[in-house]
């Protein structure tokens, strides 16, 4: 006010000059006098539109107008109200007979150019610029410093520091006129803790349920070790909501929180929670009645509901059991067509402690699906999407035929799992439904290019994969882009190599959908792998004598200190060993509708050939040896997500066998004066391994999954002299042997070096079990990420004499995976072996560590 009133009365001090002419002239307050406008200027103004600024001050040219008079007051008034100026003054520039020229002089509040924080970090900053419009070149006003200093504060205060103070200063900017500096001071001081809650008129509920109860209160306790114990006043206020919904779900539906305090406790930095409780009395369900209902009986209604007469009344039990979980009321119509059904529970009666309801429902006619759309597949071809699908134009609509299309579209591994969303569009004037699945194309296809450490050497490796590839698109050049795709079948080529001493090469292909009408896989596969050994005698001078043959491990390393024949090497090295393998395989594989239609049957025929020479890494060291084998194998997967699995299992049982040739080859396999040759000339074993893997979420949000598996299998003979040389189980460490070694099962186990809990002559038997606690960091689509604590057990024996189950290896540890479109997989554990394998200090700390790449 003091403000306007000088303004003001500098405004009535120009009209006080004596009039010479047109501009020189005086006004006099005493005697008013009446002008014409003839012009308005707006003067002062750097940003502002004038135009604008003149019509705000409601002059009006050619309008009669009083000086001194109100209209002047008026016109002041308006432009203060803005808050926009720090000066506002009208004067007469000019007076012509009865016409006056008037201008308007306004000076613009400061702009912001610079601000400066102290006190905080640079995240904390970002986070501030973010949620804080403190814009640079914008106006500086009071309210703009106080918003902005309230909202800092409750950006600290929900982060838990209740204490902490903003001071934002205010400066001339000496190198800018009319802009200023605001200096923003933060002093967050220590976190508020909770110290202690209490509550008061509990007497039904204890209270360590009450505390459980609320998400994001809890009391320094030891229970609560993981847990925050910082005081957010808004997670608070919501925790109250959750202490009554506690109070409901045990019947108690009349509860309330009376009063509530909090109690800051300045020493120990800390606050003191009360809670003041009308517990009210416990409810129980009586009487309920379904009304309605045509298509399912009263009593099937009620025994999928659950609840029986006399039950703790509970609404949020009543409300998962109607339409929430997967085998709750509603969906025993929606999975029959009844899409348009609509029920609504009614309490009837209310009698002391006792709740009666009336089911009441519409079921109306079943929803005939109309149209599928798919939308999104950018690059899989629509008929390869569609065909998964178990949603099918004509069919009645079915909410589980949904759910299991997603998991299907999610289980190809061409689209975002996380993405997909169905687009249900009921239509009940025609009694028909559309449903459009919305799809986002991920990157599937990998390359991998990468180095590892396995059995005593470096081993390069070089793959492509291509899962979404198009044979048919083959002769079409317009399909290259680069590669044909679209069709969702698999090509795979794999090289490995370290030089002359190891080489390995494959190639795999799969038609999941052979002759295109129905889920039947046909793959086809070819490998071949070179390893060899050899005796090195160091005579770079001629003085020292010989290392002798092969450096150490189970699969024969000993490769010297080159890498390669094309390397310079001060070594002499011999090669006295060596081991090929060629190999292929035919699998048919078909999806089964007995149990259930996630149960698979596959079918494989393969073969390998064996070429030793002078191996001593196998029992049998010279000659040649064919491996003829078929394996079956019979499964079951219902998990929902090949990435971040969150829910379902996936059980297999695999049986692997040769022709029992010693029963009609004639040879007497116990002549100890049979050679190798003629012994392992045909292989001969089976091998049953069976493996079950199951996830179970455990949080609300499905994110907090804990995995559990357990698998076992074993390597059997038909003759006690002709065991197989080759198919054994190696257990322990990462589960990759650093190169593609043929001839046996590579299991990992965690903690322990690689092999190293297999036996000296080999595991036929093995049994593994972990436990494994998963939380995913992110899941976009630009990367899956996620942490998991493992904790394993297992061993393996080489007969069953040897086997006992309750002598196993045990570990712990942590990990990480990341899936990156650029980069594929990459893991990271440790591991902790608690024991010894059959080689002393094999266990104890352990790093594994995979890498691909993905495009």
């Amino acid at each position: 006010m003091i403000i306007f009133s000088l303004a003001l009365l500098g405004s009535l001090n120009l009209f006080s000059q004596v009039v010479a002419d047109s501009t020189n002239f005086s006004i006099y307050y005493d005697s008013a006098k009446k002008y014409t406008l003839a012009g308005i200027e707006v003067s002062g103004i750097r940003f502002l539109d004038t135009e604008v600024l003149k019509n705000l001050s409601g002059f009006t040219i050619g309008e009669e107008i009083t000086i001194p008079g109100d209209q002047i007051t008026s016109a002041l008034k308006k432009y203060w109200h803005q808050g926009l100026f720090s000066d506002v003054r009208i004067s007469a520039t000019k007076i012509v007979g009865n016409k006056i020229w008037l201008d308007i002089f306004l000076q613009e509040r400061p702009r912001l150019s610079q601000k400066n924080y102290k006190g905080i970090t640079k995240s904390e900053k970002e986070d501030i610029e973010k949620k804080v419009m403190l814009l640079v070149g914008g106006q500086v006003t009071d309210n703009l410093i106080n918003t902005a200093k309230r909202q800092i504060l409750g950006i600290f205060q929900g982060k838990g520091f209740y204490n902490s103070e903003v001071d934002i200063i205010q400066r001339d900017d000496p190198s800018k006129e009319n802009q200023v500096i605001l200096d923003i001071n933060v002093n967050k001081k220590e976190k508020v803790k909770i110290g202690k809650i209490e509550f008061v008129g509990v007497k039904s509920l204890s209270t360590k349920v009450l505390e459980g109860s609320m998400k994001k209160t809890k009391a320094k306790k030891l229970r609560n070790f993981f847990s925050s114990k910082k005081f957010l006043e808004d997670k608070f206020e919501e925790d109250k909501l959750n202490l009554i919904k506690k109070y409901n779900e045990n019947g108690y539906r009349d509860a309330i929180i009376v009063a509530d305090s909090i109690i800051k406790d300045t020493l120990r930095n800390t606050v003191q929670l009360k809670y003041w409780i009308d517990e009210g009395k416990r409810y129980y369900f009586r009487n309920i009645r379904w009304v309605g209902n045509t298509v399912y009986t009263d009593v099937q209604l009620n025994r999928v509901l659950g609840i029986k007469k006399g039950d703790i009344f509970d609404q949020k039990l009543l409300d998962k059991r109607l339409t929430e979980d997967d085998d709750a009321v509603s969906n025993e119509y929606l999975n029959t067509g009844y899409l348009f059904y609509n029920l609504n529970p009614v309490e009837v009666n209310v009698e002391k402690d006792s709740i009666d309801f009336e089911m009441r429902m519409v079921e109306g006619t079943q929803a005939t699906i109309n149209e599928i759309g798919i939308k999104g597949n950018t690059k899989t071809n629509e008929h390869v999407a569609r065909r998964e699908l178990f949603t099918r134009p004509g069919q009645l609509f079915s909410k589980e035929n949904i759910i299991r299309s997603v998991r299907e579209l999610s289980q190809m591994g061409h689209f975002n799992p996380e993405t997909i969303k169905p687009d249900v569009i009921p239509h009940p004037e025609d009694g028909t439904v559309d449903i459009n699945y919305e799809l986002e194309e991920r990157a599937n296809d990998q390359i991998e290019l990468s180095g590892g450490w396995g059995a005593g050497m470096f081993v390069g490796t070089v793959g492509l994969k291509f899962t979404n590839f198009s044979v048919r698109n083959i002769p079409n050049k317009k399909a290259w882009k680069p590669l044909p795709t679209g069709d969702g079948q698999s090509v795979s080529l794999r090289a490995q190599t370290n030089g002359s001493y190891y080489q390995s090469y494959s190639f795999s292909f799969t038609e999941p959908w052979l002759g295109g009408k129905k889920p039947n896989s046909f793959t086809f596969s070819v490998y071949y792998s070179k390893q060899t050994s050899g005796d090195q005698a160091y005579n770079y001078t001629g003085n020292y004598g010989g290392y002798g043959s092969g450096y150490g491990s189970d699969y024969g390393s000993g490769y010297g200190s080159g890498y390669g024949s094309s390397y310079y090497n001060p070594y002499n090295y011999t090669i006295t060993q060596k081991m090929g393998v060629i190999g292929g395989a035919l699998g048919l594989g078909y999806r089964l509708k007995w149990p259930d239609d996630f149960f698979t049957m596959y079918h494989e025929l393969s073969y390998q050939l064996y070429v030793l020479e002078n191996w001593q890494y196998f029992f049998f060291k010279n000659g040649k040896s064919n491996n003829l084998s078929f394996k079956t194998v019979f499964g079951r997967n219902s998990t929902d997500n090949p990435l971040y699995t969150k829910r379902g299992s996936n059980f297999s049982f695999m049986l692997q066998f040769t022709p029992p040739y010693s029963l009609f080859s004639g040879k007497d396999y116990s002549d100890p004066n049979l050679t190798s040759e003629e012994r392992y000339s045909l292989i001969e074993f089976y091998k049953w391994v069976f493996k079950g893997d199951v996830f179970t979420p455990l949080s609300p949000n499905s994110k907090l999954v804990l995995r559990t598996k357990y698998e076992t299998g074993i390597l059997g003979y038909y003759n006690k002299n002709l065991r197989s040389p080759f198919e054994s189980f190696r257990l322990g460490g990462d589960g990759m042997s650093g190169y593609s070694m043929y001839g046996s099962d590579i299991v990992g186990l965690r903690g322990y070096e690689n092999n190293s809990l297999t036996p000296a002559n080999g595991g036929n038997i093995y049994e593994k079990m972990t436990l494994e606690l998963r939380y995913p960091i992110t899941l976009s689509q630009s990367a899956t990420i996620y942490g998991l604590g493992f904790l394993e057990a297992g061993n393996s024996w080489f007969d069953f004499v040897d086997f006992n189950p309750f002598s196993i290896k045990r570990s712990a540890g942590l990990g990480v995976r990341i899936f990156l479109p650029m980069f594929g997989l990459m893991g990271f554990d440790w591991g902790y072996g608690f024991d010894d394998g059959y080689t002393k200090g094999t266990g104890g700390s352990q790093f594994h560590f995979i890498m691909g790449q993905q495009f």
